[in-house]
C-alpha cells in the first residue's frame, strides 16, 4: 500500500524502494503513518546569544543531540565529535587518558595563528579544560560553521564556534538518573610485526658481516668475525652456555640452539585497562524555576603502566522567574582531576609507548642466570634488569617497569566555571540581558624520578614542580527586541563585551634526595632551575545583529562586530568584522506544496568576514626582552623584534547551503559549499641564526579553504515496534595557498608554496634499492648545461632533491551512522573515515635501521632486506655502517585512507511493571565498544595521528568496552 500522498502526488515509487523506505506493508501491516512532528523537522538549534529554527537559520549550524554523546565513554568530549558533523576534522593524535583531540572546523585557517574553534559553554565562551565537562551534563552541542553563525564571536570564533549546553531542569516531577559503566581498554591497533629472537640473531650477525668486509677482509674472515663477535655486540646469549656462538660461519643458527626466554616488553610495559564511572543527577522544576545538579566520578586507566586519568565533578544549575519582569540564573561547575602521564609523544628515551616498541624480546625484564633461570634476591623476588650490558640503541640502563611505579608524573588540575544572568524584561518585545562568566584553572605538575633505581639514581633522584594559574572572565550585556508585525518578523540585537584573560606560572626544581619515597623538594638538597612569569590580555567588543523575515518564507540576516584586542598596537587594535546572510523557505510556497514532494526545502547563502588575533605572544606588537644570570650579576638580551604594524588576519567565508526533507520527513539531507580565504596571514617569518633572532611576526600572505558538506538523514523502516536510522555524513576539503610574500617556504618536512596545501611534504623520492649492491636510493633532479632536466639516483641522503609528495590533509571525511529499535532493545553504531592524505610515518623507522643501531628491536620487513639472492626489493642491505636510509622519504610515506567502527552500542530496557513499586521510571542495561575495528593498510600503524601528517612516538588510541546501566527515578 502506497502512502496517499505519494498517489496525489503522481509520483511513482518502485515497490522496492517504497519497501526500503517504510511505505509498504511491514509484517503483514500498512505502516501508520509516521510524519514526523514538525518540531523534530524545524528543530531549535542554539546559535550566538540565543536559539533559532534550523530551517529558517541563514547561517550553517549542526547539532548533536545528547543520545550521540552522554554514553560514550570519552574521558574529552572533543573524541565524541569525530564522524559526527560535515566539515569538523576531530584527530585524536593521543590515546593518554584525559587528553583532547585535535579540531578544525572547515579546513585550516591560519598558518602560524590558532586555528581551534571557540568552545562557548551555556552561551558564554569557555576557557577552562575541556575535559573538565562531563559527557552526561550535555543536552546539546551545535557547531557553528560559516560567518553569520559565527560572526557574533567575532575574531574569537574565526575558527568557528562549538557551542555546549548542559542539562536543565524540567518542569514536572522531580528526577533522579544514575549511571553506572565498568570497561576494559587495550590497543586498539596491534604494534608493528618484529622479528623474533632467532631471526633478529641472524639477521645482525649479517649486519655485522657486512660492516666487516672490506677490501682488508675477505668474505670469509668477515663471517668468523661475525660468529666471534656477535654475542659481544649485542650483550647478552638468550642461547645459554651450551652455545657461546650461536651463529654459525654460514650465518645459520646451530643446530638445537633455542632461546630460553622470550620477553616481550610490550607484556610489561602495557596491560588491559580499568574504566569506571559513576553519573548521578537531580533536577526538576516548576513553572518559574528549574534546577539541575549533578556528580561524576571517572576513573579511566591508560594502556600504559602508570597512566590514567581520575576526575570528580560536580554542577549546579538554577534559573528562575523572580519576577514577571526578571529572569536569574546560575551555572557553577567544579572539576578536580589527576592525570597521570609518562612521557609518550616524543621520542626521548623514557618514552613509555617507545620503550615497549624498541627493546627486543631476547633481553629480559628480570635478570636471568645463564640457563635462563631467574635470579632472585634474599627475599625470593625476581630482580628487574636494567640491561648495563644493552646497546645505547637497546635503551641502556633502564627499565621502566620497575622505575615507574617508583616515579611521578601527574598533572592535576581544579576548573571551576561559573556563570550567572540577569534577565530583565521591559516588554514582552524588549528583552536585556546581562550575563557575567569565569574560569578558573589551577594546574599543579608533578614530575619525580626516584633515587633507587634507574637513570634518577645516578644523581640521587630529582623533582620538578610546575603551578599555573589561568583566570578568565567575559562580562556581556544584551538587549533584544523581537517583534511580529502580521507577516513581518523583527529581530534585533545589540550589545557590548568585555573579556579579560590572565596566566601566571612558577616552575622549578631540586636533585639528590637523601632518602627515597619522599616525592617534595624540601626532601631534596640540591635546588636547580627556578623560573616564573605572567600574561595577560583583553578584549573589549561591540556587536549588533538584524533578522528579519516575511511570510515565514524569506529571511534575511545582517551582524557587525568590532573587536579591540590588547595583541596590537593602538593603531591597528581594532577590527571591524561582519556578516550578511538569507534563506528562502520554498516549501512554504504555494507552487512547492502543491507538489506533494518536499516537507522541507530551504535555500540559504551568507558571506562575511572574521578577524583572528590568536599569535602564541600576547605582545605581539611589542619588543620582548630575556634576562640572564651573567657572573651573578643580571642581563637583559632583546628577544623579539617590534612589529608595530601588525595587524589582524582576516577570514571571509562564503556559504550556500540547500536543505530538504521528503517522503513524510523520512529522508532528510543537507548539501552546502563553502569558500573560506584568510588573508594577512599572521605568520612566523624566519631570519637568519646569524641575526641574533629566529624570526619575527608579519602578515603575509592569503591561504583558501574550499569544499562541499552532505547529510543524509533517513528512516528506512518505522512501525509500532521497529525503527530502524542510517545517518551519513561527509565533506569535502581543498586547502590552498594563494598569495606569499617571497616563492617558497621551506618549513621541517613541509613546503609552503603558491597553489599548494599548507600540509604539503617536500621530502625526497625513494628510488628503491640497488639491486648491484643493496644501497638505498634517492631521486636527484638537476639541470645539465643546455638548461635540460636530468633525473638520477644517488645513495647519499644529503645529495637526494626534495620534492613535492602530497598533503597529509584528507580529501574527504565523514562518518556512518545506523541505529535500530526493536521493542525494548536498541542498537547503534558509528562508523568515521577519512579518504586521502599521506602519514609520514617516522615511528615505524625505529626499527627499521639497516643495523647500525645495535639491539634495536627491527621490524619483520627487514626479513625482505637486499641480499645478492633477493637483489630486487625496497629493503638495502644490513651492515652495522650508518646509510641513512631510514631517513625522511617518501619510502616511509603511507595513505592516510581509513575507517575506523568508532563506537557500537547494544541496550535492552527492562519493561517499566517490573520496577513501578520502587519508583523506577527507566532501567536499562547495556554494552559498547569504543574503536572496536580499524580497517587501514599499513598495518601497526594507528592511521588517526596529528593534521600534519607526522607521527611522533605517541600514545595509541586505545579500543574500550564497557558495560552499564542507567537508571532513572
Amino acid at each position: 500500500m502506497i502512502s496517499k500522498n505519494l498517489i496525489n502526488s503522481k509520483i511513482w515509487i518502485p515497490p522496492v524502494a517504497a519497501f526500503f523506505f517504510g511505505i509498504a506493508n511491514v509484517n503483514g501491516q500498512e505502516a501508520k503513518k509516521d510524519t514526523l512532528r514538525e518540531k523534530e523537522i524545524d528543530e531549535v538549534v542554539v546559535v550566538a546569544y540565543g536559539k533559532a529554527k534550523k530551517t529558517s537559520y541563514t547561517g550553517s549550524v549542526a547539532t548533536i543531540s545528547s543520545e550521540k554523546i552522554n554514553n560514550r565513554p570519552v574521558t574529552n568530549i572533543t573524541k565524541a565529535l569525530e564522524g559526527q558533523v560535515p566539515g569538523l576534522q576531530a584527530v585524536s593524535s593521543s590515546g593518554q587518558p584525559g587528553s583532547t583531540a585535535s579540531i578544525r572546523i572547515r579546513g585550516i585557517g591560519s598558518v602560524s595563528a590558532s586555528s581551534n574553534p571557540l568552545f562557548v559553554v551555556d552561551g558564554m565562551p569557555f576557557d577552562g579544560n575541556i575535559n573538565s565537562i562531563s559527557p552526561n551534563d550535555i543536552e546539546s552541542i551545535s557547531v557553528l560553521k560559516d560567518a553569520t553563525a559565527s560572526s557574533l564571536y567575532g575574531s574569537r570564533g574565526a575558527n568557528g564556534v562549538i557551542i555546549v549546553t548542559t542539562k536543565s531542569g524540567k518542569k514536572g516531577e522531580a528526577r533522579v538518573n544514575f549511571n553506572i559503566s565498568q570497561g576494559f581498554s587495550s590497543r586498539a591497533v596491534k604494534d608493528y610485526d618484529q622479528v623474533n629472537t632467532d631471526q633478529y640473531f641472524q639477521l645482525y650477525w649479517e649486519a655485522l658481516r657486512n660492516g666487516y668486509k672490506s677490501s682488508q677482509v675477505s668474505s670469509q674472515q668477515a663471517a668468523q668475525m661475525a660468529t666471534d663477535n656477535l654475542v659481544n655486540a649485542l650483550g647478552i646469549n638468550p642461547y645459554g652456555l651450551n652455545y657461546a656462538k650461536p651463529v654459525g660461519t654460514d650465518g645459520r643458527l646451530l643446530s638445537g640452539a633455542t632461546p630460553l626466554w622470550n620477553d616481550d616488553w610490550r607484556d610489561i610495559l602495557q596491560r588491559v585497562a580499568s574504566r569506571n564511572q559513576v553519573d548521578l543527577d537531580f533536577s526538576g522544576g516548576n513553572e518559574k524555576s528549574n534546577y539541575f545538579f549533578s556528580l561524576g566520578y571517572l576513573d579511566d586507566k591508560g594502556i600504559a603502566i602508570g597512566s590514567g586519568f581520575r576526575k570528580y565533578s560536580s554542577r549546579l544549575k538554577i534559573n528562575s522567574e523572580v519576577k514577571k519582569w526578571l529572569n536569574v540564573g546560575a551555572n557553577l561547575a567544579y572539576t578536580n582531576s589527576l592525570q597521570e602521564a609518562p612521557p609518550s609523544s616524543d621520542s626521548r628515551t623514557d618514552n613509555i609507548i617507545n620503550a615497549a616498541r624498541v627493546i627486543p624480546s631476547f633481553y629480559p625484564y628480570y635478570e636471568r642466570n645463564a640457563d635462563g633461570s631467574y635470579k632472585l634476591d634474599a627475599g625470593g623476588n625476581y630482580i628487574y634488569d636494567f640491561g648495563k650490558y644493552r646497546p645505547t640503541s637497546a635503551l641502556q640502563n633502564q627499565n621502566a617497569a620497575a622505575t615507574l611505579p617508583l616515579d611521578k608524573n601527574e598533572n592535576r588540575e581544579d576548573n571551576f566555571s561559573g556563570k550567572g544572568f540577569a534577565e530583565f524584561i521591559f516588554l514582552p518585545e524588549l528583552k536585556f540581558r546581562t550575563n557575567f562568566s569565569v574560569d578558573l584553572l589551577n594546574y599543579n605538575g608533578h614530575y619525580y624520578t626516584n633515587p633507587l633505581l634507574g637513570e634518577g639514581s645516578e644523581i640521587g633522584g630529582s623533582v620538578t614542580k610546575t603551578n599555573s594559574r589561568t583566570l578568565s572572565y567575559t562580562t556581556s550585556n544584551i538587549l533584544t527586541y523581537d517583534k511580529k508585525f502580521g507577516q513581518h518578523h523583527l529581530n534585533v540585537l545589540g550589545g557590548q563585551e568585555f573579556y579579560h584573560y590572565e596566566y601566571q606560572t612558577i616552575s622549578g626544581n631540586r636533585s639528590q634526595f637523601s632518602l627515597p619515597y619522599y616525592y617534595e623538594p624540601d626532601a631534596a638538597a640540591l635546588l636547580g632551575s627556578f623560573s616564573g612569569n605572567s600574561d595577560q590580555l583583553g578584549l573589549l567588543s561591540y556587536l549588533g545583529k538584524a533578522e528579519y523575515d516575511y511570510q515565514n518564507k524569506y529571511f534575511v540576516s545582517g551582524s557587525v562586530r568590532a573587536d579591540g584586542s590588547s595583541r596590537f598596537s593602538p593603531e591597528n587594535r581594532w577590527g571591524t568584522f561582519w556578516s550578511v546572510g538569507g534563506s528562502w523557505k520554498a516549501s512554504n510556497e504555494d507552487f512547492i506544496r502543491k507538489l506533494n514532494f518536499f516537507n522541507q526545502l530551504t535555500l540559504r547563502a551568507s558571506y562575511g568576514g572574521q578577524g583572528n588575533d590568536k599569535l602564541s605572544t600576547y605582545y605581539a606588537y611589542q619588543s620582548l626582552y630575556a634576562f640572564f644570570n651573567n657572573l651573578g650579576e643580571g642581563g637583559t638580551v632583546a628577544s623579539k623584534l617590534p612589529t608595530p604594524d601588525l595587524k589582524w588576519e582576516t577570514n571571509l567565508n562564503l556559504n550556500v547551503g540547500l536543505e530538504f526533507a521528503i517522503l513524510n520527513n523520512r529522508i532528510k539531507g543537507n548539501v552546502e559549499y563553502f569558500q573560506r580565504k584568510s588573508q594577512d596571514l599572521l605568520f612566523d617569518m624566519p631570519l637568519a641564526p646569524s641575526l641574533g633572532f629566529s624570526g619575527f611576526q608579519a602578515n603575509i600572505g592569503e591561504l583558501k579553504n574550499t569544499g562541499f558538506e552532505f547529510s543524509l538523514f533517513t528512516t528506512p523502516i518505522k512501525t509500532k515496534d521497529f525503527e530502524w536510522n542510517v545517518d551519513l555524513n561527509l565533506s569535502t576539503l581543498n586547502n590552498k595557498i594563494t598569495k606569499l610574500p617571497k616563492g617558497s617556504i621551506v618549513s621541517g618536512t613541509k613546503l609552503l608554496q603558491v597553489g599548494g596545501s599548507i600540509y604539503d611534504f617536500f621530502i625526497p623520492e625513494w628510488a628503491g634499492v640497488d639491486p648491484s649492491n643493496g644501497n638505498p636510493l634517492w631521486k636527484t633532479i638537476t639541470t645539465d648545461a643546455n638548461g635540460n632536466t636530468v633525473e638520477a639516483t644517488t645513495s647519499e641522503y644529503a645529495k637526494a632533491t626534495k620534492t613535492l609528495q602530497g598533503s597529509s590533509l584528507p580529501k574527504v571525511m565523514g562518518g556512518l551512522t545506523t541505529s535500530l529499535a526493536y521493542k525494548n532493545f536498541d542498537f547503534s553504531t558509528l562508523v568515521t573515515f577519512s579518504i586521502g592524505g599521506k602519514i609520514l610515518d617516522t615511528d615505524y623507522t625505529m626499527i627499521m635501521h639497516n643495523g647500525s643501531a645495535a639491539g634495536r628491536a627491527w621490524s619483520s620487513e627487514m626479513l625482505n632486506r637486499w641480499t645478492p639472492e633477493n637483489p630486487y626489493t625496497d629493503v638495502p642491505a644490513l651492515s652495522t655502517t650508518t646509510n641513512n636510509w631510514t631517513s625522511a622519504s617518501s619510502r616511509f610515506l603511507y595513505s592516510g585512507t581509513y575507517a575506523r567502527v568508532k563506537n557500537m552500542s547494544l541496550g535492552y530496557t527492562l519493561p517499566t511493571e517490573y520496577f513501578e513499586r520502587w519508583g523506577v521510571k527507566k532501567f536499562r542495561l547495556y554494552v559498547q565498544g569504543e574503536n572496536l575495528l580499524t580497517f587501514y593498510k599499513h598495518k601497526g600503524m594507528d592511521p588517526e595521528q596529528t593534521l600534519d601528517g607526522t607521527t611522533y612516538y605517541r600514545y595509541p588510541a586505545m579500543r574500550t568496552i564497557t558495560f552499564g546501566l542507567q537508571a532513572t527515578l
